[in-house]
């Protein structure tokens, strides 16, 4: 780092880590790591739902010099939608569910583990993922891992959060299973700049994870200017139940009715009647229609030096 950091925010989602038991004795242990490095930590507890972004921009008006957040891609993502366009480093101390982010940096499960790496980090400045669409407010939402409309908007709008703390990650599997035998698959249109096409899901992708052990938009880079875009066109249920054994094996880029695809601004409008959920970094973000865009140069990330993304800093 250029300058050594002091003094940080760190907030931190009391509910995220029921599923892993990781609670304010956890944090507090963390903090103490932080602060054998020099690093002064002020735990700011999140209370509910937008309280993350409200925190954020908090330590921005107090000119923090870092925001830690120890959360999962939740509160992640309320977090950098308080500090986007900001100067203010962000590091993760990961415990939530799926941690798709924390899987791209490579960070240790052990959030104390993840807190010592904190102070070697460098420093790089990032660009966002964004969505405007129906249901959200005029200022849209950024996203740092990826986006999708479809069924897995549907998954996303429709998981029991009381199940998703009790039992993490496989929440969202059984609600995605349950929507496979549910969903109509409606299609919408996908407008790139030089083509366009329709579609019954879109994925996003900033990152190379997607949930869990899942990677979906391999060849996406979070230091790039651009998406990697899987989009499918299949309608029918039989074809995304076959789709179950290739996704698990890495082999999504050779099925029929899957195409992969880069860009940097989507615009997606819906051609049925039945609506189609948008979800952004695992949380909904509204529905159809709805446009995509990559904010350039929107947030600072702190890179662990461990990271398998370090080689691009």
């Amino acid at each position: 780092m250029p300058d050594p950091i002091r003094d940080a925010l760190l907030i931190f989602n009391p509910t995220a880590g029921r599923a892993r038991d990781i609670g304010p004795a956890a944090v507090e242990r963390a903090r103490k790591v932080l602060a054998r490095q020099g690093i002064d930590s002020e735990l700011a507890p999140t209370d509910g739902p937008g309280s993350g972004s409200e925190l954020a921009r908090r330590a921005v008006r107090e000119r923090r010099q870092m925001v830690i957040v120890c959360g999962g891609d939740g509160t992640l993502n309320e977090v950098v939608n308080g500090l986007a366009g900001s100067a203010i480093p962000l590091a993760l101390l990961p415990a939530g569910t799926a941690n798709v982010f924390a899987k791209e940096l490579g960070l240790p499960w052990n959030i104390e583990r993840a807190a010592s790496l904190i102070a070697g980090s460098r420093l790089r400045r990032i660009g966002l993922g964004h969505v405007s669409a129906a249901g959200l407010d005029e200022v849209g939402r950024y996203f740092l891992s990826l986006a999708g409309a479809g069924p897995d908007g549907a998954m996303v709008r429709a998981v029991d959060q009381k199940l998703k703390d009790r039992i993490g990650i496989m929440a969202y599997w059984l609600e995605g299973f349950r929507q496979l035998g549910v969903y109509r698959f409606p299609r919408f249109r996908v407008k790139l700049e030089n083509e366009s096409s329709e579609a019954t899901l879109i994925i996003a992708g900033r990152t190379k994870h997607y949930g869990g052990p899942l990677q979906i938009t391999t060849r996406a880079d979070i230091y790039g200017n651009d998406f990697e875009l899987l989009l499918c066109t299949a309608d029918r249920r039989w074809k995304y139940f076959c789709y179950i054994p290739l996704l698990l094996a890495g082999g999504l880029r050779h099925a029929r009715a899957i195409r992969f695809l880069r860009a940097t601004k989507i615009r997606c409008e819906p051609i049925d009647a039945e609506p189609v959920w948008v979800q952004v970094d695992g949380e909904p973000a509204g529905r159809l229609p709805a446009d995509f865009r990559i904010a350039s140069d929107a947030l600072t990330l702190a890179v662990p030096e461990t990271s398998p993304q370090k080689s691009a800093v």
